[in-house]
């Protein structure tokens, strides 16, 4: 019998679905793998922008965590909105202490439409609990600068192995992901800059989908490679259809028949 390839994602709910947990559910499912998920927090948000979210208890949330990992243990993590320093150390306390395996960190603090998602205490509880059991962290180029704090990364490098600087926010129509392996590899991916109003989401997109090819077996290089084209794709596909009045969703659902350097999704 033929077990499934599982991914958990921790977040929080999105009711319009073009992120959090309906894009990691998506995004996992159409990449072969099997969807499990903690919830984090509930949003009252739209394509225009958030307009209220309430945290889980920290008792559910811990519970939510065991009732999984007693029964599955995932074979990818990604961990995407965690609303206050306290939702951040039970996840990140209750990863390590169940030795969690390929574990992609979104430190999702703001969302596409300006709106903070965190409480201000978070960077530093991110980077206590969370970041040091990660296998990778995927901060665009605000957060990182709210994580460094005007500082170089070489802090970051150290507490987390692996650091994906997103560059989707830079200026020009060449854009570039920018991969920190340790403190001597570093590896860039450019890719043309596609103009479009929908991309919200596209953060969750990304880490669920380099969480689902770790999973599947992938090194950290080949899965960060795999995700970027992934979502490129997808940003390409959404960009012809319109949903909302605000930032719409990627494609999630484009063809299994695409195939990514000869690998068929």
């Amino acid at each position: 019998m033929t077990n499934y390839t599982t991914v958990l994602s921790i977040a929080g709910s999105d009711s319009i679905g073009g992120a959090g947990i309906q894009a990691d559910i998506k995004t996992i499912e159409a990449l072969g793998c099997y969807a499990m998920t903690v919830i984090t927090a509930v949003t009252a948000q739209n394509t225009r922008g958030v307009k209220r979210f309430e945290a889980v208890s920290p008792e559910l949330l811990e519970e939510q965590l065991a009732a999984v990992f007693d029964d599955v243990v995932p074979d990818g993590v990604k961990v995407g909105m965690l609303p206050n320093a306290s939702s951040i150390e039970i996840v990140g306390k209750f990863l390590s202490s169940r030795n969690a395996k390929n574990v992609v960190v979104d430190p999702v603090m703001v969302a596409t439409s300006g709106d903070r998602l965190t409480s201000n205490e978070t960077g530093d509880a991110l980077k206590k609990f969370l970041f040091p059991v990660a296998t990778v962290v995927t901060p665009n180029l605000s957060e990182l600068k709210i994580l460094t704090e005007n500082s170089d990364i070489a802090g970051l490098l150290e507490i987390c192995p692996g650091l994906l600087v997103k560059g989707g926010h830079g200026p020009g129509d060449e854009l570039t992901d920018t991969l920190y392996i340790g403190p001597d590899k570093k590896r860039q991916f450019g890719h043309k800059k596609i103009v479009t109003d929908n991309t919200h989401g596209t953060g969750c997109t990304l880490s669920s989908a380099i969480a689902s090819f770790l999973a599947l077996g992938f090194d950290l290089e080949m899965a960060v490679e795999r995700g970027i084209d992934w979502l490129q794709i997808a940003i390409e596909k959404g960009s012809r259809y319109k949903l909302g009045e605000g930032h719409g969703p990627v494609e999630h659902n484009f063809s299994r028949e695409i195939t990514i350097d000869g690998y068929k999704i």
